[in-house]
């Protein structure tokens, strides 16, 4: 289009690289264009008569292609933190530790997710058998795991949130597996709380697109990779599978919920101290395993 063609305004937008964007697209259509300045904005002007035309390109453009929003609704990232190293170097050493008492199966015995014994009120069993293991490869499997993705968890609600959130799902699924397979079930392992990090992971990004106006069936893409993961890491002959998937749903559930309830996440000193809770109840379940 010609600068000394009368013109009409198509779009405004503050941003250059977005009017860029829509010339592009009137220029794949054909529709003679030019982008100016109008009160402080950039401006994509046409002749009055394809005024009709640009818009209808424009439009089915944006339908194609949604824009995320400028400026989120809301930060859901508590930012850096170690805790999940920290949790993996934990399981490491608790393991070490019971190796080095030579009293393995008294622990095993004492603290394991055992159907039975849970379901007859010794519900600590569901917490304590988070920190035990069936062996080096075991233990050292889950401690990498853990470090990938309580880590990410801990980054996005914080270690104070992400401790509990893991030790709740962990423990439900525990109790959840129990009260399913009954007698003469036992089990071992951090697993089901990683596939709880896991599931809230994927449950957080869901809710967070869902809400950022992403297309619906793009935002269900982070409870695909999820799931994945789960089918990928927690299926293996000799994996507990319904405690995996149990642990997965509960941790969905809560990282859904803490997405838009803890929105942003807690400070520092909170943190700290659901950290320090977190470690109390598992150190009391220990106490009551042990009495």
């Amino acid at each position: 289009m010609s600068t000394t063609e009368e013109a009409a305004i198509a779009r405004t937008t503050p941003a250059r690289r977005q009017i860029d964007e829509w010339a592009l697209v009137l220029t794949s259509a054909g529709i003679a264009h030019a982008v100016q300045t109008h009160l402080e904005q950039w401006a994509l002007v046409v002749a009055p008569g394809d005024v009709a035309r640009a818009q209808a390109a424009l439009n089915a453009y944006d339908v194609e292609n949604p824009r995320s929003p400028s400026t989120p609704a809301a930060t859901t990232e508590y930012g850096p933190t170690y805790a999940g190293v920290i949790m993996a170097v934990g399981l490491l050493g608790f393991y070490a530790g019971i190796l080095a008492s030579n009293r393995e199966p008294d622990w095993t015995r004492a603290g394991a997710a055992t159907a039975a014994r849970i379901l007859n009120g010794e519900v600590w069993r569901a917490v304590t058998a988070l920190t035990l293991h069936a062996g080096p490869a075991h233990v050292a499997g889950n401690a990498v795991c853990c470090a990938i993705f309580a880590t990410a968890l801990c980054r996005a609600l914080g270690p104070g949130v992400g401790v509990w959130l893991m030790l709740v799902a962990g423990a439900g699924g525990n109790a959840l597996n129990a009260a399913l397979r009954g007698a003469p079930h036992s089990a071992v392992g951090a697993s089901t709380a990683i596939f709880g990090a896991v599931g809230a992971l994927g449950a957080l990004q869901f809710v967070t697109r869902a809400r950022g106006g992403v297309r619906r069936w793009r935002a269900w893409v982070p409870i695909a990779a999820a799931l994945g993961l789960l089918a990928m890491l927690g299926t293996s002959a000799d994996s507990d599978v319904l405690a995996h998937l149990f642990g997965f749903g509960v941790g969905a559930v809560l990282g859904a919920s803490s997405a838009v309830i803890l929105s942003p996440p807690p400070g520092r000193l909170m943190q700290a101290l659901l950290a320090a809770a977190a470690l109390a109840t598992m150190a009391a379940a220990w106490v009551a395993a042990l009495r």
